[in-house]
């Protein structure tokens, strides 16, 4: 992206302007990260593309954010963020892993083929309501599907209130639906599993061919994955596109709100339980077992309500024993520099 933009297009609002104060105003620039590697990041302002080396003792940037650079670029201060997409980072690690930053609009990408799943939808869909984001679910593949409005129908039943749109992203009049999250200063985030179509999208939404795209594997109908690292791109109605590779991991951590709000059903189910810490199992008088008993309520979906509690709250209490172990480790190596540097003094 080699356009200069202002920075209302880059998505600047008042919430950003709010915290600078008249001598950061004077002196500093308002850019926002495009994307990140290893020592440096790329970065978007009304002076066109800028490249800001990273600083080991600065706060870990998410492509979104939006720092405050010097005349030298350097980076100075990061805004404090409107909205933050993270999960616990894949594997073994202990660590959260930062997603994305200052986001209007979630497309939660879900291919009609082998690949559709209702668990995992609701589980971008956490993601999203703890990150005070919209949703929108965007179901890739339409052409290679012969129960659309079925699969269509299921999807709504998550929620009411939720948008949906099915797609052949191939069709470019089909991708016209989604121009309405798409306007000038909107920043707009994919999410989903690899091979799900997500690179079909982002080009038909830029209109050329930001992003490679894989075949169809026949045995499980899946893409290849091709996006390999998170960026921002300017969209053909104006508004900024940010792409994540495929994820085959996600994990939440501290997520109970949003857990609650995609299950709002059964929430509100639970509150009719006799027993007011019901656990919704062979407890007497428990409204949400009376609900799936009648077929009002599907029985996969309080299981799947039941894991991702379960997931959240141990990757939480996880990652809050390390952040506390690494604290009470930082406070220790302070403490011994501390008294090198006493002893140093006696000599």
């Amino acid at each position: 992206m080699n356009q200069t933009l202002s920075l209302s297009q880059l998505g600047w609002r008042p919430y950003f302007q709010q915290q600078l104060t008249l001598e950061e105003l004077e002196w500093l620039t308002p850019v926002r990260i495009s994307s990140h590697h290893r020592s440096q990041v790329q970065a978007l302002s009304e002076l066109g593309e800028l490249t800001l080396p990273l600083s080991a003792q600065g706060d870990a940037l998410a492509v979104g954010d939006w720092v405050l650079v010097d005349p030298q670029h350097r980076i100075r201060r990061r805004l404090s963020r409107q909205s933050l997409f993270q999960r616990r980072a894949p594997g073994s690690k202990l660590e959260t892993q930062l997603i994305a930053a200052n986001i209007d609009t979630l497309f939660v990408v879900c291919s009609l083929n082998h690949d559709f799943n209702l668990n995992r939808i609701e589980r971008f869909l956490a993601l999203a309501h703890e990150a005070s984001v919209q949703p929108v679910v965007v179901l890739t593949k339409a052409d290679l599907c012969s129960e659309v409005a079925a699969r269509l129908a299921q999807v709504r039943q998550l929620d009411p209130m939720l948008m949906v749109e099915a797609i052949n992203a191939l069709e470019p009049e089909q991708l016209v639906r989604l121009s309405s999250w798409c306007g000038q200063g909107q920043s707009v985030a994919l999410l989903g599993s690899s091979g799900v179509g997500k690179s079909t999208v982002i080009n038909g939404l830029l209109q050329q061919p930001e992003q490679q795209t894989g075949a169809i594997r026949e045995q499980d109908s899946k893409g290849r994955h091709t996006t390999t690292h998170r960026s921002l791109h300017l969209m053909s109605q104006g508004g900024l596109l940010m792409d994540t590779p495929g994820m085959r991991e996600l994990q939440l951590s501290d997520c109970e709100q949003g857990v609650n709000d995609v299950f709002a059903d059964l929430q509100s189910l639970a509150r009719d339980c006799r027993f007011s810490d019901c656990q919704h199992q062979q407890e007497p008088g428990c409204a949400v077992q009376a609900a799936i008993a009648s077929g009002a309520l599907p029985l996969r979906r309080l299981k799947s309500y039941q894991k991702l509690m379960r997931e959240q709250a141990l990757n939480g209490a996880t990652l809050a024993q390390k952040r506390a172990k690494d604290k009470a480790l930082g406070k220790y190596y302070q403490r011994i520099q501390s008294a090198s540097r006493q002893q140093k003094k006696g000599y």
